[in-house]
């Protein structure tokens, strides 16, 4: 079997894995009391079962012990235990948005369990970014020490996980922009395996698969109107395994090492992560800002989100998801085509009209109110 074909097995038995467990999550979450009662900053209307991460879980656990199985997979498992610390921070990250999705814990306790399972994926998995490329000058890439690679990983882990938890606000909006992220840091690690000719069972292409499936089998519960919200447990969930593919196929090869030429691909190290993650990043920097300019701690919740925005411009709730997608599908897919193209500027041109359309379709609402 191809290992592209093996990768696509995998996604799958993550999807419907996923999709399987979660009418289970949902009856559990409801006899359970983990209910997410509508308040004042919240979209739903009536009360909606949580505990979707347990299901995500499941999906991608379940996709893993089938890559352990398969012929050309089952190279990751032996070449380093980053889906062992992946799994391992993915159960202790779980668990505690389980807690907080049934007793909704406080916001240091969810940091401080967030900073454990980081470093446990860190330690345990060798989850770290290994270099930092520098593009300007002479310097290149620099070397990091273990103590500063772990630090730096769990820094970007907590990063990640709370940029995905804050966007996680509308219908499908979460599971969706991860999906979109995920299949981007997908097709830069197979990509970068297949011209540096290393090996294309990779520990970041392996997980990025799974971690897209576990998000496809959970959108036809979750998509507007949800039948089942992902919980912290599920939002937490996918910010670390975004964090670990990101990571991972960040310091998977020394671009200058590769042969590859132009200055672009130079810059992928620096610039995919930050492109990819742009629009959950930027919320989050928004809202700390926000709350911090207002005397309030930085998590706490208000409905001042983009997908808010969006809606208070006129927005549908679902089309409010559907723009938030393509944003975020224009940013990533944007960066990884300019990182490999033979015609960059092509690709800035098309990914600049794709930005300008987006414009356009963002202000309709507030145009038709302007002209009436």
């Amino acid at each position: 079997m191809h290992p592209s074909l093996e990768y696509a097995l995998v996604g799958l038995v993550a999807a419907l894995g996923t999709f399987l467990c979660t009418p289970l999550a949902r009856q559990i979450a409801t006899r359970w009391g983990a209910v997410a009662k509508p308040r004042d900053r919240d979209v739903h209307a009536v009360d909606t079962p949580r505990l979707g991460g347990v299901a995500l879980l499941a999906g991608f656990a379940v996709a893993m012990l089938v890559a352990h199985a398969l012929p050309t997979l089952r190279a990751t498992f032996a070449n380093g235990s980053e889906i062992a610390g992946v799994l391992a921070g993915g159960l202790i990250i779980c668990a505690l948005g389980v807690l907080d999705d049934r007793y909704e814990l406080d916001s240091l306790t969810k940091f401080a369990g967030q900073v454990s399972a980081a470093a446990v994926m860190s330690i345990v998995g060798g989850i770290q970014l290994l270099y930092v490329y520098v593009p300007w000058g002479d310097i290149g890439t620099i070397p990091l020490d273990r103590d500063a690679s772990v630090e730096l990983t769990i820094l970007l882990t907590v990063l990640t996980v709370n940029a995905i938890n804050f966007i996680d606000g509308l219908d499908g909006l979460a599971a969706g922009i991860t999906a979109i992220q995920g299949i981007a840091f997908f097709g830069y690690s197979y990509h970068l395996a297949q011209i540096g000719n290393t090996d294309i069972a990779l520990a970041p292409t392996l997980i990025c698969a799974g971690l897209v499936g576990a998000c496809v089998g959970f959108l036809p519960h979750n998509f507007a109107a949800a039948r089942i919200f992902m919980g912290d447990s599920g939002a937490m969930l996918i910010g670390l395994l975004l964090s670990a593919g990101a990571t991972t196929a960040s310091s998977q090869a020394d671009p200058q090492s590769l042969g590859i030429k132009g200055a672009l691909p130079l810059y992928l190290p620096l610039i995919l992560p930050l492109a990819v993650l742009a629009l959950p990043l930027f919320d989050l920097l928004l809202a700390v800002i926000r709350r911090l300019s207002r005397g309030q701690s930085p998590f706490a919740p208000d409905k001042e989100h983009l997908h808010h925005r969006l809606m208070d411009l006129g927005h549908s709730h679902r089309r409010a998801v559907l723009l938030m997608y393509f944003w975020s599908a224009v940013l990533a897919f944007g960066a990884v085509a300019m990182s490999f193209s033979s015609g960059p500027w092509l690709v800035l041109a098309v990914v600049a009209a794709l930005l300008t359309a987006g414009l356009l379709v963002t202000a309709i609402p507030r145009l038709r109110s302007a002209r009436l």
